[in-house]
């Protein structure tokens, strides 16, 4: 477990490392990507062009966010953050959505003002066509790169960057669409691609906003993968079935509870080697799993008795003392063994090997202990063993 955590933390550190250079990459290219949109869309008076170049402007924020958030989410566990800092991804994809869906939303609200005002629509130079056609290209190569970089280190915040560098070179087509239009004789379409532009950053916004959303209030895995976590379970000797499985996202990776049900004989030991076969094979076998938790069942909770009421060994030793003391050979008892199962206390008791006296007072001695057994709610079965 110690080696594990040890490579976790050493993933961490890579995935900020790469995530660092991302939005580094990102940061320097939307900042130039802005300067020239600004300055090109007020000296050719491109409304559309002026709204992508404040879009590419907010651009600057979200890779800070990204920044910042993946350099929390590296952080080791702590005791106030037990689970880890993978969640700071989360909120940093979470508020770059609600950032976007503002931006978005001032660029709606000024170009529809244009609209209803025909006196305050301008007409385009034609160098902003090449502008808007630079931006496709930037913001074409700033989605390849840093999908790749997702791809390589499993990053939703950077997938999610990289789709916002995607809706970037769409919205630039839409400004060149809007420019060219203007130049040929409607002077309205600069404003309209302006409009769609700002609908189109609301839409990324919401995107972003409700995944980070959906993970922060604990939605599970999809359901290819929650088969994919089944499947392993199937293969792992020992395991009879499972219920309870519950998983949830945190960050890039993701983590997993189960409940296990097994033999009822199996021993504590058996019981927990099954429970480290399954939690090794998944976090190796499942990409996203970075944590699993394993609770082993002798049976299945879900559907029998429950046996919380049920005292611990203590007290139910001391009422098997009282229930028994009269029985045979109950005193020389070497060792009692309880499984607690649907609702009640099964017993293994073990007895010297000269206690066994024949097959036929062998029935005698079980029908004997299982009589003052029945006269009680508490205890099931009682199973005899002989030894020395």
């Amino acid at each position: 477990m110690h080696q594990h955590q040890h490579l976790h933390h050493e993933m961490q550190e890579a995935r900020y490392r790469e995530t660092r250079l991302a939005a580094l990459v990102g940061a320097v290219v939307n900042l130039v990507l802005a300067f020239v949109k600004i300055l090109f869309g007020w000296l050719g008076q491109s409304q559309s062009l002026l709204a992508d170049g404040v879009h590419s402007l907010s651009d600057l924020l979200s890779d800070a966010l990204v920044w910042f958030a993946a350099r929390h989410a590296k952080e080791a566990p702590d005791e106030q953050h037990p689970y880890g800092h993978g969640r700071f991804e989360t909120a940093g994809t979470m508020a770059l959505g609600a950032l976007l869906g503002l931006v978005g939303l001032g660029v709606i609200w000024d170009a529809a003002e244009r609209l209803f005002a025909p006196e305050q629509l301008l007409t385009p130079s034609s160098f902003t066509l090449y502008v808007a056609a630079f931006s496709i290209l930037a913001n074409e190569g700033l989605y390849h790169y840093t999908q790749y970089l997702a791809q390589r280190i499993n990053s939703n915040l950077l997938r999610a960057n990289a789709w916002h560098h995607r809706s970037d070179s769409i919205s630039s087509v839409v400004v060149l669409v809007g420019i060219g239009g203007t130049l040929a004789g409607l002077p309205y379409l600069d404003a309209i691609a302006a409009v769609l532009v700002g609908v189109m950053i609301v839409h990324i916004g919401w995107n972003l906003g409700w995944g980070a959303m959906q993970e922060l209030v604990d939605a599970g895995l999809d359901e290819e993968t929650v088969m994919e976590i089944r499947g392993i379970f199937d293969s792992v000797s020992g395991v009879n079935s499972i219920h309870m499985l519950r998983t949830r996202r945190m960050g890039g990776h993701a983590s997993a509870d189960v409940h296990v049900q097994v033999d009822s004989w199996l021993s504590v030991s058996e019981g927990h080697r099954i429970a480290e076969v399954v939690q090794t094979r998944l976090i190796n076998e499942v990409e996203e799993l970075f944590d699993v938790t394993v609770h082993i069942d002798p049976e299945d909770d879900e559907t029998n008795a429950p046996c919380g009421e049920l005292p611990l060994r203590q007290e139910a030793e001391r009422l098997l003392d009282a229930t028994c003391r009269d029985v045979a050979c109950y005193a020389r008892r070497q060792r009692l063994v309880l499984h607690y199962l649907s609702g009640r206390i099964d017993v293994d008791l073990y007895l010297p090997v000269d206690c066994f006296k024949g097959e036929k007072e062998l029935a005698q001695l079980r029908q004997a202990f299982q009589k003052v057994f029945n006269q009680s709610d508490m205890f099931g079965k009682i199973r005899l063993w002989f030894g020395e």
